[in-house]
């Protein structure tokens, strides 16, 4: 079983990755500022931005919520496999899931 949860660190970093093309300086410095009160550093910011983290499991589902947000059905059986692989829950990929058709604001 895993011990894999979607904490705030994990959910900041998949809003990152899929918010990294934009424009808007005050949500960026909003998010910024969010992940510094998580405890985020600087380069932590800028890799979930990237779309990675120095962690693993948290990089396997960022890439995982950056599939589902791109639609194509190879990567996301891919992604989902690999999440499954490393014992990422299938609510946890589902909730990822959900999480990423949100919008996070009206410039995505």
């Amino acid at each position: 079983m895993s011990c894999f949860t979607m904490g705030d660190r994990v959910r900041l970093s998949i809003e990152l990755a899929l918010t990294a093309d934009s424009v808007d300086p005050l949500r960026r410095e909003r998010q910024d500022d969010f992940a510094r009160g998580l405890g985020m550093t600087r380069a932590e910011i800028d890799v979930a931005r990237g779309g990675s983290s120095f962690d693993a499991m948290t990089s396997i589902v960022v890439a995982l919520a950056i599939a589902f947000r791109r639609g194509a059905e190879h990567q996301v059986a891919s992604a989902r496999e690999r999440a499954l692989n490393a014992r990422v829950p299938e609510g946890i990929c589902r909730e990822i899931q959900a999480f990423t058709i949100q919008p996070f604001d009206s410039d995505d």
